[in-house]
């Protein structure tokens, strides 16, 4: 007996050492793709596409290699396998779920998908800055073929009833688009309504100074302060982050380096200001999970969704609290010299919690950013049910935006090509970032019980009990759990939208005095 648990460990042992292997090789990847989204000349892209399609020829190789499969195979079926610890278990599922998904992907599959990617991409900054759908439609074309028939592999492997269900598990595990639809249409219903009534209301902010120029310099300042004041180390010898500029803000790394990008305009200060709160809570995900976990399947973020509830966590439930600013915003008036000396506590934060609808999700206040998010959901879905034609993309996406939010679209750069994610093949991906509200919304109800003066704490400087709860109570468990275990474990509940539609309400109702 001692001889045979002996052996199940050993093979365990080397199925830990090669998927560390594979871990490890996979950052080189994020690095490069960071790289061509910061760094990377423009004649580079070419090459650039070439080099991320050699990488996941290699990442498809050493994952599928048949010997992971025989050491799944002997773990699995061993008999003392009930006796490993349930960490050990998950982290033996979660590889394989990836094995038998890639194992079931063509190889000449993944690498074009990869070169596609990175082609349509490019082609997609070329033509937003041009406004040209035209320019992007081809290769936005040929990128949706090759996830179309992904999916309907992965439909299989994984069981799922659609295969735009096999791509939200890739973001969400076991997560459905018929839950999800069933959850947003009480978001949808929730988010028009406290929409309507701070239309109504008779206090609205003062948003004129928002507008006031800030020069890029300054800016940067700015965001090395924002980092500092959350726990984002940039600057010290032992950093795990910088802050780097890109069209579209994103977070990228692993564990020891974390790496965020912004946005800077020289009219609209606060844009920046968000981003680099929001990849910040991002980034502090990535470098609190447990660090003995570093090289495990478990090891990871547990999904995109949770990891979106802590970005709109630090973003907005904090960030857009009178509480930060009142602390906060004396060291903004210093960063930024004269410009905003003339502007109250009070005014400031009604000014960056206004609700107005808008085109551009990025830029869209608390309350209306569930509503771009569901716009995209409904499209996906359609799209990957044969309802919805690549053809048909601006036309739709205009009449969406008009019906949900009242705004019309005035060109496609605005409208269907603002987004980053399509062009990078991410379909599946747009649900996580509304789910997380969500999340976010259910775990605040939770801090508060637990943490009742936070924002008397917050109001004197510090947000660190914030974060360490966070860390406490959702970092710590890595992707131990899918995201609705986890959401349960942590709140003591099922998915529900009820929090995160109070904590606006309540917070929106003393702004707006409705």
């Amino acid at each position: 007996m001692v001889e045979s648990k002996g052996e199940l460990d050993k093979t365990y042992a080397e199925l830990m050492e090669r998927t560390k292997d594979l871990i490890v090789f996979g950052t080189v990847g994020s690095i490069v793709s960071w790289d061509m989204n910061t760094k990377m000349p423009p004649k580079g892209i070419q090459l650039r596409s070439q080099q991320l399609a050699i990488l996941q020829k290699m990442g498809h190789r050493m994952l599928t290699d048949p010997e992971n499969g025989r050491l799944i195979e002997a773990i699995v079926d061993h008999k003392d396998y009930d006796g490993l610890e349930p960490l050990q278990k998950r982290n033996v599922h979660l590889v394989k779920k990836q094995y038998d998904e890639a194992t079931k992907l063509p190889e000449e599959l993944v690498v074009e998908t990869a070169r596609q990617r990175a082609l349509t991409r490019n082609t997609w900054r070329k033509a937003k800055a041009a406004r040209d759908w035209k320019m992007f439609k081809p290769d936005l074309e040929k990128l949706l073929k090759l996830r179309v028939r992904a999916a309907d592999i992965l439909m299989e492997v994984k069981g799922t009833k659609t295969p735009y269900d096999a791509l939200i598990d890739i973001f969400e595990p076991n997560m459905t688009a018929e839950t999800i639809s069933k959850v947003f249409d009480g978001m949808r219903r929730g988010l028009v309504g406290i929409m309507e009534k701070c239309r109504d209301a008779p206090r609205q902010p003062d948003t004129a100074f928002l507008g006031r120029k800030v020069l890029f310099e300054v800016q940067r300042g700015i965001s090395e302060a924002l980092a500092d004041a959350i726990g984002y180390d940039t600057k010290s010898e032992q950093a795990g982050g910088r802050i780097d500029e890109t069209e579209h803000p994103f977070t990228t790394g692993y564990f020891d380096d974390v790496r965020i990008t912004t946005h800077y305009y020289e009219e609209n200060f606060t844009s920046s200001v968000f981003s680099v709160l929001h990849e910040g809570g991002h980034a502090l995900y990535g470098q609190n999970l447990p660090s003995e976990w570093m090289y495990q399947p478990v090891g990871r973020s547990c999904s995109y969704g949770i990891s979106e509830s802590q970005s709109r966590f630090v973003e907005n439930m904090v960030g857009r609290s009178s509480e930060f600013w009142s602390h906060f915003l004396p060291k903004l008036k210093e960063i930024t010299g004269g410009v905003l000396q003339d502007v109250g506590l009070e005014q400031f934060v009604h000014a960056i919690n206004r609700v107005t609808p808008s085109k551009i999700r990025t830029r869209a206040d608390e309350v209306t950013y569930g509503l771009h998010v569901i716009i995209r959901f409904e499209m996906e879905r359609d799209m990957f049910a044969g309802k919805l034609s690549i053809d048909e993309l601006p036309q739709v996406w205009n009449e969406k935006y008009l019906k949900y939010l009242g705004v019309e679209i005035e060109h496609d750069s605005e409208g269907v090509m603002q987004d980053v994610h399509w062009s990078g093949g991410s379909f599946g991906y747009f649900p996580s970032y509304a789910l997380g509200n969500i999340y976010g919304g259910m775990m605040l109800e939770k801090m508060e019980g637990d943490l009742p003066d936070w924002r008397g704490k917050m109001a004197a400087g510090s947000i660190s009990e914030v974060i360490g709860w966070l860390v406490s109570n959702v970092h710590k468990h890595g992707r131990l759990h899918d995201p609705a275990d986890l959401i349960r474990l942590v709140t003591g509940n099922d998915l529900t939208v009820d929090p995160f539609l109070n904590y606006l309400d309540d917070k929106y109702s003393k702004l707006y005095g409705y």
